[in-house]
């Protein structure tokens, strides 16, 4: 039986905040976490994305807080992605109004004078993606200098994007840090001399492991033929929920996207070369279900965070078994299992098979036309009993 807020130690007024959003009982991360995050200690916490972390360090930083000056903030999150910035925020608003405390994401790519406004009214925890929380500091419209309570979320990600030394150099003038909480889905190299560097005595929690959730998902390898692919595609987003799908390149993706409405499944395209407003617009009509599917490219996947994506389809497959993992986790969220299909034209068989081997599925790489039945139920279908 998961643990009650209560019965972690949260206060009364939070934990009824929590419980009028229909959120009563906690996750594994957020179960380990929160009792030595409301003692005050440092935790280094090993989870994935989906994995409920946001409020993993949003209810202890927000217990523990005090109100800020105008520009001078007292907790701060850093975090990967814009999007990642506005969904940490959205989920820690309303239980930080609990307390009279606000909470804004700052982000690049948004317009800096509207940033700078809100600081000078006073914000008190703010979420921010490295570059332009520094960028805030030189301008002298923000100090790190009342930081009492610092979040460091997806390192792993930060990391593989080149955001280590902007971090660095936010810890380091951040010199009145009472409490830190780092989260990773990995915790090794840059990450570990992270830990080493920042963190005092940290408790480690780690939650499931990646094999534990490639066993949550069903896996499909279907062989498809070049000129009939959009139309496999097509054939499987109209027999399921909410479908992502991901591409190799933006222009990729923009094609899959006209592809399918024209195949008459509602589609948007989401990568690098989009502005900001159009990502988010794209995400949050996803979001409430007014989009069918989703296309996405590998950059522009490392800030989607929706949950119920009901099927991850790799149209392009990955590029090694880290990326299979990190786009398949898309699904399989909290718990949840989820359908995985990749597509396999001739050429790519061989690497299909390396990639089987290295994630630990042995799974046969069954051919399907567009007008195969088979597709509109492809997780009950069993491939091993089609390759028999």
């Amino acid at each position: 039986m998961s643990p009650t807020f209560e019965s972690l130690g949260v206060s009364a007024d939070l934990s009824a905040a929590l419980a009028a959003r229909g959120i009563t009982t906690a996750f594994p991360i957020q179960a380990m976490s929160i009792p030595d995050g409301l003692a005050g200690r440092d935790i280094c916490g090993k989870a994935k994305t989906g994995s409920g972390k946001t409020l993993a360090f949003g209810i202890p930083v927000i217990e523990r807080l005090a109100k800020a000056q105008p520009g001078r903030p007292t907790a701060i999150a850093l975090v990967p992605t814009r999007e990642l910035a506005t969904q940490v925020r959205d989920e820690l608003v309303e239980l930080a109004a609990t307390r009279d405390l606000t909470v804004e994401a700052i982000y690049g790519g948004a317009d800096i004078e509207k940033q700078i406004k809100l600081l000078r009214r006073g914000v008190d925890f703010i979420v921010a993606t490295p570059g332009r929380m520094i960028d805030l500091i030189e301008r002298k419209e923000v100090t790190v200098a009342d930081v009492s309570h610092i979040v460091i979320d997806e390192a792993d990600r930060m990391a593989d994007m080149g955001f280590m030394p902007q971090v660095e150099w936010v810890l380091r003038n951040a010199k009145n840090v009472q409490q830190s909480l780092l989260f990773s889905a990995t915790l090794d190299g840059a990450v570990d001399g992270l830990v080493q560097r920042y963190q005092t005595d940290p408790v480690v929690h780690e939650v499931i492991s990646e094999t534990v959730t490639v066993d949550l998902m069903e896996h499909r390898f279907i062989q498809v033929h070049q000129m009939d692919k959009p139309k496999v595609a097509a054939s499987i987003a109209n027999s399921s929920g909410r479908i992502l799908f991901f591409t190799r390149t933006k222009r990729g993706a923009d094609r899959l996207a006209e592809q399918l409405e024209k195949e008459g499944v509602t589609a948007a395209a989401i990568h690098g070369d989009l502005r900001q407003s159009a990502r988010e617009k794209a995400l949050a009509t996803f979001s409430a279900g007014g989009l069918k599917a989703l296309v996405a490219t590998d950059v522009a996947a490392r800030g989607i965070h929706v949950d119920d994506v009901d099927v991850v389809v790799h149209y392009d497959p990955p590029e090694d078994h880290k990326t299979y993992l990190h786009r398949s986790g898309r699904t399989a969220r909290a718990g949840e299992s989820g359908l995985v299909v990749t597509l396999v034209l001739w050429d790519q068989e061989l690497e299909i098979k390396r990639l089987q081997k290295r994630i630990g599925i042995n799974m046969p790489l069954v051919e399907m036309f567009s007008n195969d039945p088979r597709l509109a139920d492809l997780a009950s279908w069993d491939p091993e009993a089609a390759s028999a």
